[in-house]
């Protein structure tokens, strides 16, 4: 578990200033995985009383930028914000109730796919998502299924 210090040393590392909404965006995002930002602002007023909006969007924005935070956005959803960074991970995405999972790169090390004709780029990452129903909205789920 990450603690008030291990963030201000992240945000030292990244050479950002160390405020207590940065503190407090890490916080949540890191509690809260594949949170949307007004569940983040939602959390950040929950621990320091008033924040606007744009101070948590300046926050994202500059967390995202310094390589703390990634950004994703699956299609028809939302931005979405984690903590895990840099080990090129993929996501589960539910079609019904849109629950988010972390999953373990497709194959061997990032950009973890080969594509069929790079076009002369360079690739260092490949964003997968799988989408299909969680266990909890699969019919075939015992959550769902009649006595």
């Amino acid at each position: 578990m990450s603690t008030t210090a291990d963030f201000e040393r992240m945000l030292r590392r990244a050479a950002l200033r160390v405020t207590a909404p940065r503190i407090a965006v890490l916080a949540a995002v890191h509690e809260h995985p594949h949170s949307d930002t007004d569940t983040i602002l939602g959390l950040v007023r929950g621990t320091l009383g008033t924040v606007s909006h744009q101070a948590v969007y300046d926050v994202l924005r500059a967390l995202t930028e310094a390589g703390l935070l990634r950004r994703i956005q699956p299609m028809g959803s939302v931005a979405r914000y984690e903590t895990r960074v840099g080990d090129n991970h993929h996501h589960l995405v539910c079609r019904s109730c849109g629950v988010i999972a972390d999953v373990d790169c497709a194959v061997g090390e990032a950009p973890c796919l080969t594509a069929a004709d790079d076009n002369g780029f360079r690739l260092d990452e490949a964003e997968v998502i799988y989408w299909g129903l969680c266990p909890v909205c699969s019919p075939s789920s015992p959550s769902r299924s009649q006595p």
